[in-house]
């Protein structure tokens, strides 16, 4: 008798736990659909940032070109570190990616201000890449 009063039960829940798992497929997808309009954004924010820092005007001097490209670099490597971040399985891969970050923008900020010290310097000491009329 108990196993024909249990079977409504068993039936029902069967139905409740499906019904979660649509629920649950659903906000799957809400959040996949999510994190692509969140990608685009920041996609969109990175490129428009970058344009802007392209167009800008450099004076026609290498210092000038050099920092624009610097900025560039900088810009890219930034979209790439916030891409991997949100790829990250769980702190302690946050952390890794982060410090991997910081490492390659150490290694990359000590070779743009040499190669902006040795810019600033030409430029300073009139030694320029520009034809003389």
């Amino acid at each position: 008798m108990a196993a024909l009063v249990d079977a409504p039960n068993i039936s029902e829940r069967a139905w409740v736990m499906a019904k979660e798992k649509t629920k649950g497929e659903e906000f799957s997808a809400i959040g996949k659909q999510t994190t692509a309009h969140a990608y685009s954004a920041m996609d969109y924010y990175f490129d428009h940032l970058k344009k802007t820092v392209a167009s800008a005007p450099s004076g026609g001097t290498e210092f000038g070109e050099k920092v624009k490209a610097c900025a560039e670099q900088n810009i890219a490597a930034t979209q790439e570190f916030v891409r991997d971040l949100s790829y990250a399985k769980d702190v302690q891969d946050m952390f890794r990616i982060q410090m991997e970050f910081m490492r390659t923008q150490m290694e990359a900020f000590a070779k743009q201000a040499n190669s902006l010290g040795d810019a600033y310097i030409k430029a300073a000491s009139g030694q320029t890449n520009k034809p003389h009329p």
